[in-house]
């Protein structure tokens, strides 16, 4: 019972199933975006005849769908959260399902490329739509002073879990693909993605519906006054900066690791378990830091290791992919222990109560296009690179190692705006 009451809050809290049920929601949609994104989606668009290029521009469609958020600031307020949340989640998970069955389809290699953009970008840009109210809405369970330590227990559940699942299905794919079936390791895959949304719009059922609270609407928080925000400007840029540095090299890694570094979907796996027992660990420190001192100061410590972990990567190629790619991702995974949360909670710090679910929205709207953005301009140097062999101003590269240059570069401006302007800013 104390082990729940760390995880879930102090005191007895009418709140505290709905806080619960958060925690087993975030979990299933980790295991639901780990199903459709980094080599689990190469696997399927390698199926269907796709470049690197269009496989990362795919891949950034995670943070184009966050321009949809924009829709969050106008209908904030304006109808049930619990209602339109369920519909959008129902929706998009249904299109997830589709995507492991569009190798199936009886149609050419070029149209099946179109199905799964279309089924991959709706799915994101409906998620999105919701996203900021379902955030706003499961955190109005979570006071202000635990939001850093019960964000942290929350992302451990979903890391523990995660490992046991991820490890599952890399085993599962690579077991159908060496018997030379990998369609049924895709027809597995797309009978898990949809039981895993089923039980994840339970845990939205079972979760009591948030007051409607007319005073922070959309109607109310007009873009103008967003804009005209200096203080949210400045959190919003750097959330600009870290979809910059994020989009710019990820939506990349997964072909690379299938195809030039040669990982078996187990390998990949091991690597994902690995990289979720090291979150798990620093999770609830990182978390204990920014409760005491701010998520200012823990984002710039994130965001340091961060530099690091692609300044390694540079360095990666087929010869040493194993090591020190691994080495990449261990210091990568200590980053995001601290990031995933911290860029939420740090809008939190300064955004009064009444105003968050539109600068939440707002925020994710301006920094996905850029995030989405920087993944299309990027990918036309990686598939330059490709295209003259691997050359770059005469240098023998790969691209991946050149996106890792452009990353640690972006992080290093990151780092910068974090001391100089963003621990600068009074908290709200």
């Amino acid at each position: 019972m104390k082990n729940i009451k760390i995880i879930i809050g102090k005191g007895k809290n009418p709140d505290s199933f709905c806080r619960i049920m958060y925690i087993i929601e975030a979990a299933l949609e980790y295991f639901i975006a780990m199903m459709v994104a980094d080599a689990y989606l190469a696997k399927i668009c390698k199926s269907i005849g796709m470049t690197d290029g269009d496989i990362g521009v795919l891949s950034a469609f995670v943070s184009l769908g966050c321009g949809m958020q924009i829709a969050a600031v106008f209908i904030a307020g304006r109808m049930p959260v619990k209602k339109m949340v369920c519909t959008g989640t129902l929706i998009t998970n249904l299109c997830f399902v589709l995507v492991y069955l569009t190798p199936f389809f009886s149609v050419k290699k070029g149209a099946k490329s179109v199905i799964l953009i279309v089924l991959l970008l709706s799915a994101q840009l409906i998620k999105n739509v919701v996203h900021s109210p379902k955030i706003d809405w499961f955190m109005s369970f979570v006071s202000d002073s635990e939001r850093g330590i019960f964000t942290a227990n929350k992302e451990i559940i979903s890391l523990i879990g995660g490992m046991v699942f991820t490890f599952a299905m890399g085993v599962t794919i690579d077991a159908f693909e060496a018997a030379g079936d990998l369609y049924g390791g895709f027809l597995v895959s797309a009978i898990t993605v949809f039981a895993l949304g089923v039980l994840h719009i339970l845990t939205m059922i079972l979760t009591k519906d948030k007051p409607q609270e007319r005073t922070a609407s959309g109607s109310r928080f007009s873009l103008k006054s967003l804009v005209s925000d200096k203080c949210l400007m400045k959190i919003v840029l750097f959330s600009v900066l870290w979809h910059v540095v994020n989009y710019s090299t990820t939506p990349f890694y997964g072909a690379y690791k299938v195809d030039s570094l040669g990982f078996t979907m187990t390998f990949n796996s091991i690597l994902t378990v690995g990289y979720s027992i090291i979150r798990s660990v620093v999770s609830r420190p990182m978390g204990r830091f920014a409760d005491r001192r701010s998520f200012a100061s823990m984002m710039t410590l994130c965001f340091v290791i961060l530099s690091a972990s692609l300044f390694v990567n540079i360095f990666t190629v087929p010869s040493n992919g194993r090591i020190m790619f691994t080495m990449y991702y261990i210091l990568y995974a200590v980053a995001m222990a601290g990031i995933n949360s911290g860029v939420i909670n740090l809008l939190y710090d300064y955004v009064p109560h009444e105003k968050r679910t539109a600068s939440f929205a707002f925020q994710n709207t301006v920094s996905g296009l850029a995030g989405f953005g920087t993944t299309w301009l990027v990918s036309r140097i990686v598939e330059y690179i490709q295209q003259s062999g691997n050359m770059l101003f005469g240098i023998n590269i790969y691209a991946q190692q050149a996106v890792s240059a452009i990353g640690f570069l972006f992080s290093i401006a990151g780092i910068m705006y974090l001391v100089f302007v963003v621990k600068r800013i009074p908290r709200s």
